[in-house]
């Protein structure tokens, strides 16, 4: 196969309808936009969510509630997660990400205690659950807060 040869799948693609080219097109004169009115307009029509007047929906429903700027979120990493590492590991958020048990570590990393954890280890993260924390020193491990 050389590179002239390609092409897509039959009926992936899909020719760009063309409007305004003569009467025996089928979409001369007008070019489908009907005859005078708000959308046969150049510029014409109105923005996203106007309603012709009437109230809009996202101004007739209530708003409750408020966004604190200052939340801390947390990635989330349980127990049974940390099983993958050998024995005596120093587990940080850097080797988290390696490993891929997590993508980013957002607004810090925070260990949750569901699960079994059955390696001794040294856990250094932003934060623990009570029942983590108590889990990973009763395997004979550590917790280190960053």
């Amino acid at each position: 196969m050389r590179l002239h040869e390609l092409a897509p799948a039959g009926g992936s693609s899909k020719k760009p309808k063309r409007v305004g080219r003569g009467i025996g097109s089928g979409r001369g004169k007008t070019s489908t936009r009907g005859h005078k009115g708000q959308n046969a307009r150049s510029g014409g029509g109105v923005r996203p969510g106007f309603e012709g007047g009437q109230m809009p929906l996202y101004r007739r429903v209530p708003k409750r509630g408020f966004t604190n700027i200052f939340k801390k979120e947390y990635a989330i990493v349980n127990l049974d997660k940390l099983n993958k590492f050998d024995e005596d590991t120093k587990v940080t958020p850097e080797l988290l990400i390696e490993k891929g048990i997590i993508k980013n570590t957002k607004d810090g990393v925070k260990i949750l205690g569901n699960g079994q954890l059955n390696v001794k280890l040294h856990v250094v993260a932003n934060a623990f659950s009570e029942t983590a924390k108590a889990k990973i020193e009763a395997a004979g491990g550590k917790t280190e807060v960053i």
